[in-house]
């Protein structure tokens, strides 16, 4: 082992994630790294080709399987969850659809929150419908509600709900799904691998949007599943390679580009997101802000045990006597928060959501609405909300 190899061991995170990885060999040296394209692949000789092991991540067959461009930006991603391997896909939820495809079969049960992202609901949905996975739905926030059957293989977590904003015990659902020998799964999202890392807290399985925080440009799609377990992982990787649902070596390297200065973003975003949070909760006609750093937020106590930081997105909820023709007034008067799918680039957002007839727990009456909070002076987005409450 080189010097530098064992000096790297004792770098911390952030400096581990900033270091290009380049060849020794090469006269070539510069801090950012090649990328590398590939449709065929081709092999030294006869043996080589017969040798090829499809687990090992240090040979390459085909692009789909990836080239040193993916594999390096999932070597990344592993640091960042604190994992071993990494698998990317060509969104988040593809990244789910894989998980559940890959650990779910006919007359087995998934149980899954409510507050969870509503595709993979639909997903799931669609595997009980074409092919028999049984579905049971529990509360995030009442581990009483989580019943397991003999044939439960999976348990889904989503901390903190993508649109209610509610934070679930991960690690006491991990340590259920543990005595139940069932494998625990996190859409970890929100917490972008800096908030709070899923695979620290017991979860089997940590899946990411890099389409977020990580990408941070609004302009690239992208997914990933992360593990400890070397069998898990090539459970994983196998339907991945049947799928074919291989990523572009050019959208990995805009994410490599954007790693370096992510957790900056997502930081200064926390900090900007806290303030307009705070502001939007002395405002009238609000009736709760949805943020799991505030006080009073459902499992704020979870947030502040488990978590060092927060994303910026939240939600609000409107007095129930605001309607949604009026909610819908106050989103088209708002002139920095565009509306749009989808966050964690630079701009703000702004979506309309209504969970009353969808959730059976949902407690509140009012009309919802989900802000993200961008890279903008904060001033100027206070000042936009504050415009567009006026005219309600």
């Amino acid at each position: 082992m080189s010097s530098d190899s064992r000096r790297s061991e004792n770098w911390r995170q952030q400096t581990q994630l900033l270091q290009p990885e380049q060849s020794d060999t090469s006269q070539f040296q510069s801090l950012s790294s090649a990328i590398e394209r590939a449709s065929t692949v081709v092999f030294p000789n006869a043996a080589a080709l017969r040798q090829h092991d499809w687990r090992s991540d240090d040979q390459y067959a085909y692009g789909l399987s990836g080239t040193p461009t993916t594999r390096r930006l999932a070597r990344k991603t592993a640091l960042l969850e604190s994992g071993k391997h990494c698998l990317l896909l060509p969104s988040g939820l593809a990244a789910i659809n894989l998980t559940l495809l890959s650990l779910l079969k006919s007359g087995d049960y998934l149980l899954i929150p409510e507050n969870a992202y509503r595709p993979t609901i639909e997903f799931a949905q669609y595997l009980h419908d074409r092919f028999g996975v049984g579905i049971d739905l529990y509360d995030p926030l009442h581990l009483d509600t989580v019943k397991f059957r003999p044939t439960t293989r999976l348990l889904w977590i989503e901390s903190p709900g993508s649109i209610s904003m509610e934070m679930a015990d991960l690690p006491a659902l991990c340590r259920l799904a543990e005595t139940h020998g069932v494998l625990a799964a996190a859409d970890a999202t929100w917490a972008a691998s800096i908030a709070m890392r899923p695979l620290e807290l017991g979860a089997d399985i940590s899946i990411q949007a890099l389409t977020k925080y990580q990408s941070g440009g609004s302009d690239v799609l992208m997914g990933s599943v992360t593990c400890l377990d070397s069998d898990l992982y090539y459970q994983l990787k196998m339907t991945h390679l049947r799928l074919g649902a291989g990523v572009s070596p050019d959208d990995c390297n805009l994410v490599l580009r954007s790693l370096a200065h992510y957790k900056l973003r997502y930081l200064a975003q926390d900090t900007a997101a806290r303030r307009v949070a705070n502001w939007l909760s002395q405002q009238k006609n609000i009736g709760i802000v949805l943020h799991p750093a505030l006080e009073g937020n459902p499992g704020h106590h979870i947030w502040k045990r488990d978590c060092s930081a927060a994303a910026s997105l939240f939600s609000f909820v409107f007095e129930p006597d605001i309607s949604q023709v009026s909610i819908d007034r106050f989103i088209d008067q708002l002139q920095l928060f565009r509306i749009g799918y989808s966050w964690g680039g630079s701009h703000s957002l702004v979506l309309p959501f209504d969970l009353r007839n969808t959730r059976s727990s949902w407690p509140w009456r009012g009309g919802l609405v989900r802000l993200y909070i961008g890279l903008e002076d904060t001033e100027d987005l206070i000042r936009d909300l504050e415009h567009a409450l006026s005219v309600i």
